[in-house]
Parts: C-alpha cells; structure tokens; sequence
C-alpha cells in the first residue's frame, strides 16, 4: 500500500460538538491515513469514537491510526502511531502483526528515524516545521531534513507540526510522502470548508 497523500488527525477540543460531521467531510476530500488522538483517559468513549472511526474509514478505504494506545489499535484491528516516551516499536509489531501501519515519531533527528526503520515501522514523521498549537514546545525541522531523509531512509516520509494550505506546497516539493495535519484541515468554519481543504492538499501531491 502505497502511503502518499494527505494524513488526518483529530483533536477532540477542535472537534467538540462536530466530530463525526468534519472527519467525514475530510474522508469525503480524500485522506490517506486519519489518525484518532486523544489524551484524555476516558476509555469508553474513546473506545466508542475510535469504533465510530473505524466504521467511518472503511466506508472510505481510509487507515485508521490511534494515536499512542496499541492496544486499542489490536482492538479495532487498525494501525498505531508511537512517540519517542512509548518505547520501542517492536512490542506493538509483535501485537499488531506485519501488516499493520505504524508510524513513529522522530522529532528533527534522522538517528531516531534510523532507529525506527530497524525496529519495524512504517512511516516515519518529522516535525514540527511550523509553530505549531498542538505541540508548541517541539524542536523545529527544515526542508533539509526531509532531503537528508529521503536518501537514507526508504520509508514514508511524514510530515508534521503547523502545517497549512499556504506552507505545505515546499514539504512536498523536499520528500514529504504524507502530510500531517490538524488545525490546517479542521479549523474550518464548515464541513464545506474541510472537504475543500482536504483536496487542495491532496492536490499538492498531484503537482509534485
């Protein structure tokens, strides 16, 4: 499966009120992966969203990716995504088995990027490149990094950290195989709005 395109991820402050509406109009737009983040410790309901989700994604031939919980992730028979504090990637490979999408977060540091190819990951994602809300404190990537990265790693390369319709086009045009995005797709004032955003970065990859 080929991972190139436009990758989701939810916020439920962003998304309160409007969940399943602004994820479908993103589906609708066209996603590669849609990735379910939440850091609250509500289970039930993050149990019930992530099954919501996961209905939502097959409908649309769209990967669902939880965020940090693999064993939601074996629950729902879906991908996981991992951060450096989760620990090695290869307890969640043994659990999910090979076909399933991990991702793995690297920070700006290509070792780290190494490190999760050997142990088995999927994509491995770069940020942030931008001021970011969701991760202010993140230390900053350059488009240097991702040409560093496509000729020593051969993995999919993500994306990540503030990125918006107007920022996106040189992080695509440097190696980026997936863009993450989360304000830039859903902090939108209509379900209209996010459909639209969804193609225009889907686009982005088209000219590349």
């Amino acid at each position: 499966m080929k991972l190139r395109g436009l990758y989701a991820i939810t916020d439920s402050q962003l998304l309160a009120g409007k969940f399943l509406p602004y994820v479908e109009a993103a589906l609708e737009g066209g996603v590669t992966l849609l990735q379910y983040r939440d850091k609250s410790q509500d289970a039930s309901r993050r149990l019930r969203e992530a099954q919501s989700l996961a209905e939502l994604c097959a409908r649309y031939k769209t990967q669902l990716i939880i965020n940090d919980d693999a064993e939601l992730a074996a629950r729902l028979g879906v991908g996981v995504h991992l951060g450096q504090t989760d620990g090695p990637l290869t307890p969640a490979r043994t659990l999910l088995g090979r076909n399933a999408i991990i991702g793995s977060t690297c920070h700006a540091q290509l070792e780290l990027a190494e490190q999760a190819a050997r142990e088995g990951a999927s994509y491995v994602a770069f940020g942030r490149f931008f001021n970011s809300v969701t991760k202010p404190g993140a230390p900053a990537a350059d488009t240097a990094l991702l040409e560093h990265a496509r000729n020593r790693i051969k993995l999919p390369i993500c994306a990540i950290g503030g990125i918006t319709l107007d920022n996106a086009a040189p992080l695509v045009v440097h190696g980026a195989d997936l863009l993450a995005v989360i304000h830039g797709l859903f902090g939108a004032d209509s379900t209209q709005e996010v459909t639209r955003r969804a193609r225009a970065f889907n686009a982005l990859f088209a000219s590349a």
